[in-house]
């Protein structure tokens, strides 16, 4: 019996199990609806899917660049407690899509799970969906960033943060031991500081006036004069990009430089120059609904 595309996205929406998984299943059951639904369920693939509906807001984030150092990537996967996230075959899932990103440079993540992993012949959305069945909880891989060129990764307490950073400089400087720590000492920054834009130029229009409007009503409500307002204004708004610019931010290592006047000077000792060109934060779990526990209810409901 044929099938068309339209059975293929029906069983896809009736299981929940991806597009390549429910056309093997069509071919192996000859386009009987009923018989490619067991098969998926044979195969496990159906129950992998049941767990998707399960919040995931553990996990990893994880930060890595390629052997030839001109590419890097920072990646979140979650999974729903962060007893999974320290398990050795989980981290080794999450390094297999790191890979496969830096090998292959996906669109975005349904592109990544569509892709043979790195080293295997199989699929990411296929080695998702054994973990899902091994591991016994939800697995997403949530979010993936890659930059090529000169970068810079550091993973902040063994995954929850992890930071990518792109410099614009010569191979000559960045293949320098003190440019590598440069580089790592600027990850760092971003992941202790926290910084919102990398400079004032980066920062929207609408939220610069926005930060404006409330400086000004905070400068009225004090009881300054209307006629220094904007004066007032204008110095406290250079507080506030010190504050979310990475440029602008006084160095975690040495507050009389900002990072600014680290990379000049960095790159001027080198003997060239730098530039950061864009940075990339993940926090795992982050603005993820956490999954609440009852352990009391949980061992009840297991007694009786």
């Amino acid at each position: 019996m044929a099938f068309t595309a339209k059975d293929v996205a029906s069983l896809r929406a009736k299981t929940g199990c991806g597009m390549m998984d429910c056309k093997k299943a069509l071919t192996e059951s000859e386009g009987d609806m009923d018989k490619a639904i067991d098969f998926l369920r044979e195969k496990g693939l159906a129950a992998a899917t049941k767990k998707a509906g399960r919040i995931a807001a553990e996990g990893v984030a994880y930060a890595a660049v390629n052997e030839a150092g001109n590419s890097g990537v920072v990646i979140e996967v979650n999974a729903e407690t962060d007893f999974v996230a320290k398990n050795a075959e989980f981290r080794d899932f999450v390094k297999t899509c790191a890979d496969t990103i830096l090998a292959c440079d996906p669109a975005d993540v349904d592109a990544l799970l569509a892709m043979k992993a790195a080293g295997s012949d199989e699929t990411v959305d296929a080695i998702l969906k054994e973990k899902i069945l091994k591991i016994g909880e939800n697995i997403k891989v949530r979010r993936f960033k890659k930059f090529d060129g000169v970068v810079g990764a550091y993973i902040h307490a063994e995954g929850k943060i992890g930071v990518l950073t792109k410099f614009d400089t010569t191979a000559e400087v960045a293949a320098k031991p003190e440019f590598q720590e440069y580089a790592k000492d600027v990850c760092m920054q971003i992941a202790a500081i926290i910084p919102q834009y990398l400079d004032e130029a980066s920062v929207p229009a609408d939220v610069v006036e926005h930060e404006k409007e409330i400086l000004k009503q905070q400068v009225l409500e004090s009881g300054k004069p209307a006629a220094i307002a904007d004066k007032i204004v204008q110095g406290r708004l250079r507080k506030f990009f010190e504050e979310v610019c990475l440029v602008d931010q006084a160095f975690i290592k040495d507050d009389k430089l900002t990072v600014k006047q680290l990379t000049e000077q960095v790159g001027k000792t080198l003997g060239g120059s730098i530039k950061i060109v864009d940075f990339v934060r993940f926090e795992k779990g982050e603005g993820l609904e956490k999954r609440q526990d009852n352990f009391a209810e949980e061992i009840a409901s297991l007694v009786k």
